[in-house]
């Protein structure tokens, strides 16, 4: 089973890791959402993270309560205290985790610092590639390959 760290150097070819900082405006977190199109932003504060905010956040915390997205730092509604794992947990550590927690993003710290973002999509599609690969040993086995 791969571990986050396999995961993660995988993904990076393809992704960067956008943050926010915890008293910037829930609306700037929207845009940096929208422009990047991606559901959640880990919130950094003196290289830690301290949060994440997501879109589930900005609709559940601000929208519902009539509050006001330019007028509102992304501390007041961001999830806190943040869930990570680290790079040597493995995959069925995270799916378990994520799915326990309701989790649909996970950061990955060391030392507390951000090495990237776990998305519950990155999670099924290495699953699913996971299991193609064990199906495909098992054909062979059976082939006499």
């Amino acid at each position: 089973m791969k571990t986050v760290e396999q995961i993660l150097k995988t993904k990076s070819q393809h992704q960067t890791v956008y943050t926010i900082g915890p008293d910037d405006s829930v609306l700037d977190a929207l845009k940096l959402l929208a422009e990047k199109n991606v559901g959640a932003l880990p919130v950094v504060e003196d290289n830690q993270v301290v949060g994440i905010v997501s879109e589930r956040d900005y609709a559940r915390k601000l929208v519902l309560k009539g509050r006001s997205s330019a007028a509102t730092p992304v501390r007041e509604i961001m999830s806190a205290p943040v869930v990570t794992v680290e790079p040597k947990q493995n995959l069925e550590y995270c799916m378990n985790l994520m799915t326990n927690r309701h989790l649909r993003h996970l950061p990955v710290v060391n030392n507390g610092e951000l090495l990237g973002l776990l998305s519950i999509g990155d999670l099924v599609k290495e699953t699913i590639a996971e299991q193609a690969r064990l199906i495909l040993q098992l054909e062979q086995y059976i082939r006499g390959e």
